[in-house]
């Protein structure tokens, strides 16, 4: 019988790729953070406002409130992957 040969071919050429939507790409998410902060912010002094006393969150609200934007972070990470939860 014949042996058969394997052969691996390994391009070692680089290739170059088009980094230049990272930059827009972060500023958006920076702006678009802030305006978070700022609306999550305006609605605490609202509600302070309301009943008549000064903004201030609990350990257990900072808890729930932590738990919320990492459950987003990971939706956001998971945008046009195509895998389903």
């Amino acid at each position: 019988m014949d042996k058969q040969e394997n052969v691996i071919v390994v391009n070692t050429d680089t290739i170059e790729s088009d980094n230049s939507w990272v930059a827009p790409v972060m500023a958006i998410g920076a702006v678009l953070g802030a305006l978070t902060g700022l609306g999550a912010a305006y609605l605490l002094v609202q509600r302070s406002k309301k009943r008549g006393e000064t903004p201030n969150l609990s350990a257990i609200e900072g808890i729930k409130l932590g738990l919320l934007v990492f459950g987003l972070l990971r939706q956001v990470s998971m945008l046009g992957s195509g895998e389903e939860k």
